[in-house]
């Protein structure tokens, strides 16, 4: 029966998460918001809403290493599993992308998660550096993206059609627009308190961890929404799209997600993390640097290798 609860969980969590960032979407694009600025802010942290509620549910129930094992497991999942699935479907030709900064940002933060994580637990202290990092993150893409329209005469909200945005749709009745923010808002803490419950219960019953059910079960159910936008963009060859998703989905995970729990309680790391499972999310971190600086076609061989490698890991966790 838990595993019937942690499925009816995680599916409510998907699709509150779509409501939300369907009508928070269109509520900031008909205030006038740029698109631009909803893309980056609005959609990122949407799409992030249900890792979220996940992990302040944890850290409220004192199991907090779900929250950690959730937010760990979820970025080694983007690259592994979220990039080796379209790879292996149709290869991803990264030739084009202009994603290098954005991945410097990325491995800045993993690092700095790694390291403050060696304090053994992270504090709302710790957390407001997370957070001050990303806001600074994000000022300098709004920056850097300013600075481009300026020198090519468009305005911020000119450069992006709002059609292009996740979620936009410009015909949307207003009475919708609430339906789905209404839907979202009640639906992700709901769709948080089934999944963290049933998964408590699971890790009790496998006489395993929360963090363990957290790197495996949750992560895995929680990367399931960037799984489906990489394998769409990587079939309709959208490489910078494909790319771009992970790196800015595992920023706002390191960064914003235990940032914002961790003001909920402390988080604990258990030793196992920092023995093994943060090595394992920078290694894969790493794995990126030669398709993102050297422009290295992701294949089918590639996708088949990252998919095997997040197996093996799987496997080391669960046998652990």
């Amino acid at each position: 029966m838990d595993l019937l609860y942690a499925t009816i969980g995680l599916a409510v969590l998907l699709l509150a998460g779509d409501a939300l960032v369907r009508g928070a979407v269109n509520l900031s694009l008909r205030l006038g918001v740029p698109a631009l600025i909803v893309s980056l802010s609005v959609v990122a942290f949407g799409t992030s809403a249900p890792e979220l509620l996940i992990s302040i549910k944890a850290v409220l129930d004192n199991a907090s290493g779900l929250a950690m094992g959730n937010v760990v497991g979820s970025n080694t999942a983007n690259i592994l599993l979220v990039l080796g699935v379209p790879a292996l479907m149709a290869g991803i030709d990264t030739g084009d992308c202009e994603t290098r900064r954005n991945y410097l940002f990325m491995i800045g933060a993993t690092l700095l998660f790694i390291a403050l994580s060696f304090g053994g637990v992270i504090t709302w202290v710790q957390g407001t550096v997370f957070l001050a990092v990303l806001s600074a993150i994000l000022g300098s893409m709004m920056h850097e993206a300013h600075t481009h329209r300026k020198k090519n005469h468009h305005s911020l909200a000119e450069d992006m059609d709002p059609e292009e945005v996740e979620g936009a749709d410009p015909d949307m009745p207003g009475w919708k627009v609430a339906m789905f923010l209404i839907l979202g808002l009640i639906g992700l803490p709901l769709g948080a308190d089934l999944l963290v419950d049933a998964s408590i219960n699971i890790a009790r019953h496998m006489g395993v961890s929360e963090t363990v059910i957290g790197l495996t079960l949750v992560a895995v159910g929680t990367s399931l929404p960037e799984l489906a936008t990489t394998v769409m963009a990587a079939l309709r060859r959208h490489a910078d799209v494909a790319i771009g998703n992970v790196i800015g989905s595992n920023m706002f995970n390191l960064l914003a997600i235990i940032g914002v729990a961790s003001w909920f309680g402390p988080i604990t790391v258990e030793p196992g993390i920092l023995r093994f499972d943060l090595w394992v999310m920078l290694g894969a971190s790493l794995i990126l640097a030669p398709f993102v600086f050297l422009k290295w076609r992701m294949g089918r061989v590639w996708g088949a290798a990252l998919l095997v490698l997040y197996l093996i890991y799987i496997l080391i966790v669960l046998g652990g």
